[in-house]
């Protein structure tokens, strides 16, 4: 038996998007009657008005109603036409994914260039296309529309800007549990709500809630998408499979979904399901750049560091080829990392300068080029831009929390100020562990590493070791990043440094641990290119502690 009761809806023709309306309330038992396409603003509503109707029998508060209800045609769009196309383009989108629904998002803006909700919706499209850059554009312009919004919409759009423009992530989150509290079942909201808590490290809560939006909305694909990640980033690597593989069974795929498999089968050493993994990404435009840069991660890891470099060159291409400078440029910033990580500090300078000229505008591509300037020593360069971060993005909760820290941290550990490079990284909170959303594995944990160094660079071997240790631990939240491999490096010249400040059985135990230290990390880059300059010292190293 239908839980709704009957309605009469008015729709504007017998096919397009009249009738996929009519269709939807005639399956929940709505009488239609169609009228000619010429009575647009009637059509829009009497959907304003049935659409209120079924909020109060699906359970929301008739004052609620009241209160937030504002007619269609006057909050949403007043054109038919443009609400056509953004829901032609939300149902390629479930189909087909954000590429190709982002003809129809941009065709509703063009006939309607107040309709708030497509600028929202462009925003998510271009951000789930790792463009966070064209996304706060479109965010930012859905909220200076919201008043065009619904009150609902509005509360959508508010929360989203605050997310990702100004990077408020208390604020985001407060604005989603408005929402929540309001509309219990919108699924959306609780999607949001998730990201915000692992954007802040806090995986188990993540998971909690995006397992009640997986209730509310089973057939979405990002729900799943995000609990992988979520129990990879817990270690819960069985769990991330089995999410993947049920996903997968019921035809659900996206790129996500080859993130976590690749991840898993790297974790577990498995070079053939890497390369199966690999081939998914090939010949598809928009996603091919990260099959790529992934594959480039993991040999720059292994210290193939040749080869990382033909595969992130293929990886820029790919994404200039598909419009998606601002990814391209971030490949390039990592590239830069690792380069002057490994040793190589003018090949270092040089990537991070390419990184800011292919993606100018883009504040996360100058984080990330921020650090591989400090890495390299350009010091006067990271300095200012720190600044410019700062300025530009003052409320930021990751900004202000990890990146900038990190990156002033390693510029102080440059300029052998080590007496005050351990200021900014003084307090380690889990907003340390937290997502990076622009990048494909979860995170670098740039403040453990950096923080290590900075600890090595004042003589705390022991406190040293207990931050390289917190990334060969976090393994699932890291991945296949330069980090990862380096931590090992970290770990034997934190205990080396014990052995060396110690005495008695203190020093021998630390030497062991050093020596053993040495030999994972050496193992692991047993054929690594060989005149990687931190490879060299490394083996200098171990050979002076035997």
């Amino acid at each position: 038996m239908s839980i709704f009761k009957p309605v009469t809806v008015v729709t504007g023709a017998s096919s397009g998007i009249g009738a996929e309306l009519a269709r939807v309330f005639a399956r929940n038992g709505h009488e239609v009657a169609l009228v000619a396409r010429r009575e647009k603003e009637m059509v829009l509503t009497a959907l304003g008005e049935a659409a209120a109707r079924l909020r109060h029998e699906l359970g929301e508060s008739l004052a609620t109603v009241q209160k937030l209800d504002t007619p269609l045609v006057q909050a949403t769009t007043s054109s038919l036409d443009a609400l056509k196309a953004y829901s032609v383009g939300r149902r390629i989108n479930v189909e087909k994914g954000p590429t190709a629904a982002l003809p129809y998002d941009r065709r509703a803006i063009e006939l309607d260039p107040h309709f708030a909700l497509a600028y929202n919706t462009l925003g998510l499209d271009y951000a789930n296309l790792n463009e966070p850059g064209r996304a706060n554009q479109y965010f930012t312009q859905a909220f200076r529309l919201r008043e065009h919004a619904s009150e609902r919409e509005g509360l959508m759009i508010t929360a989203h800007y605050y997310t990702n423009v100004t990077g408020e992530l208390d604020r985001g989150a407060q604005t989603f549990q408005q929402l929540i509290e309001i509309y219990p079942r919108e699924a959306a909201a609780y999607v949001s709500l998730a990201i915000l808590y692992a954007s802040r490290g806090q995986y188990e809560k993540a998971a909690e809630i995006d397992k009640h939006a997986l209730i509310l909305a089973p057939t979405r694909v990002d729900v799943p998408a995000n609990l992988a990640h979520y129990a990879l980033a817990l270690q819960h690597f069985e769990e991330a499979q089995q999410i993947v593989s049920d996903s997968l069974a019921q035809n659900k795929d996206d790129f996500y979904f080859h993130n976590v498999l690749y991840a898993l089968a790297f974790l577990r050493s498995d070079p053939d399901d890497m390369s199966k993994q690999q081939q998914w990404y090939t010949d598809k435009p928009q996603f091919e750049n990260m099959g790529l840069a992934l594959a480039a991660d993991t040999e720059a890891y292994n210290g193939h560091l040749q080869k990382a470099r033909e595969l992130t060159q293929r990886a820029v291409a790919t994404a200039i080829r598909a419009d998606n400078k601002e990814s391209g440029a971030t490949w390039l910033a990592i590239a830069a990392q690792r380069e002057a990580a490994y040793g190589n500090a003018n090949e270092a300078r040089r990537l991070a300068a390419a990184a800011l000229t292919l993606a100018p505008a883009s504040a996360e591509v100058a984080a990330e080029a921020a650090l591989a300037f400090a890495l390299a020593g350009e010091t006067t360069t990271a300095a200012s831009m720190t600044q410019y971060l700062e300025k530009r993005l003052p409320l930021d909760t990751q900004m202000q929390s990890l990146w900038l820290p990190a990156i002033e941290t390693q510029i102080a550990l440059k300029g052998k100020k080590s007496n005050s490079a351990l200021i900014p990284l003084q307090n380690a909170s889990s907003i340390e562990f937290g997502q990076v959303w622009f990048v494909i594995n979860v995170s670098c944990l740039y403040p453990s590493y950096v923080r290590g160094e900075a600890y090595l660079a004042t003589g705390r071997g022991n406190a040293a070791a207990a931050e390289f240790q917190k990334i060969v631990d976090h393994s699932g939240i890291v991945w296949n990043c330069w980090t990862g491999a380096l931590a090992h490096l970290g770990v034997a010249r934190a205990n080396a440094l014990q052995a060396k400040t110690s005495q008695g059985a203190d020093a021998d135990a630390a030497r062991v641990r050093a020596l053993a230290a040495y030999k994972d990390f050496l193992a692991l880059w047993k054929d690594a290119d060989p005149d990687i300059p931190i490879l060299k010292e490394a083996k200098a190293e171990y050979a002076k502690l035997q």
